[in-house]
């Protein structure tokens, strides 16, 4: 049985083979991965685990592009089979292209319902937060995404291009 958790230390080893799956280098929506971010070394596996869990709590600093941002990781066991991230608020270039809530689920872990379970568990959050309406991005060609972000009444803002890509703009009322 799936479970959303925070992201912890002792599955370092579970999220590395996770990652290898993905391809190193290769962005993860809702990971919080950077470019920068050293994950191979347990500190700086740490690092990025405590800054991740850190980014969710109004008591700590933020940069001043960074918006709170919730995370949890999808796990079945041990085993890493995604990530999940709800932006609690929406600067200038989430609204134009990150959107509220980035998920992804590694390729070997697809077509379970993962993603359409876990975006109704951050939905959840998301109420919790007191948020009226969420806005969740996905690549044009995203079918599966588009399909789990409509599942949860996603109402298709528009499609547009970006930096990223072409991508659909969708808010879901909550």
């Amino acid at each position: 049985m799936p479970e959303l958790i925070v992201p912890a230390v002792r599955l370092h080893a579970a999220w590395i083979e996770a990652r290898d799956e993905w391809g190193v280098g290769v962005h993860q929506d809702g990971s919080g991965l950077e470019p920068f971010d050293d994950v191979e070394s347990p500190a700086g596996f740490a690092a990025w685990v405590s800054r991740l869990v850190d980014q969710a709590d109004p008591t700590k600093p933020l940069d001043a592009d960074r918006v709170r941002c919730t995370h949890r990781w999808i796990v079945e066991g041990d085993r890493v089979l995604g990530a999940i991230a709800l932006r609690h608020d929406l600067n200038d270039f989430l609204h134009r292209i990150g959107g509220h809530i980035g998920y992804s689920i590694r390729p070997s872990a697809r077509r379970r319902g993962l993603a359409t379970w876990a975006l109704g568990q951050m939905l959840d959050e998301a109420r919790g937060l007191g948020l009226d309406q969420v806005l969740i991005i996905c690549a044009v060609d995203n079918i599966a995404s588009a399909r789990t972000i409509e599942h949860h009444g996603g109402v298709l803002e528009d499609i547009r291009d970006t930096e990223r890509g072409t991508i659909r703009r969708y808010w879901i009322t909550l």
